[in-house]
């Protein structure tokens, strides 16, 4: 799973509670069929749990710094040749 798959994840989660926060404790509307605080209070468990399972899989997804299925990573050294001009190094470390 990518970094921004993973992002998207945990912002998910945080709406997921907001939203069902909001629900719970903002609303006060009576509705027939179905209550909105109920409602509320399992998107505030499921985004918990959500938000949970994304912090304990963020290592290997990569997160900050890259985990176990890291990608790749490119460093580029731009610095000058003493006659005026510049001198590109760049390095790209693939993991096996």
């Amino acid at each position: 799973m990518s970094d921004k798959e993973n992002v998207m994840g945990v912002a998910l989660s945080i709406v997921m509670i907001a939203v069902g926060a909001i629900l719970r404790f903002a609303v006060s509307v009576t509705t027939t069929g179905f209550n909105l605080h109920t409602i509320g209070l399992i998107l505030i468990i499921l985004g918990a749990v959500s938000l949970l399972i994304s912090i304990v899989f963020w290592s290997s997804w990569g997160g900050f710094g890259g985990g176990a299925g890291g990608g790749y990573r490119r460093q580029r050294r731009v610095t000058q040749d003493g006659a005026g001009g510049f001198v590109e190094e760049e390095q790209t470390n693939i993991p096996a």
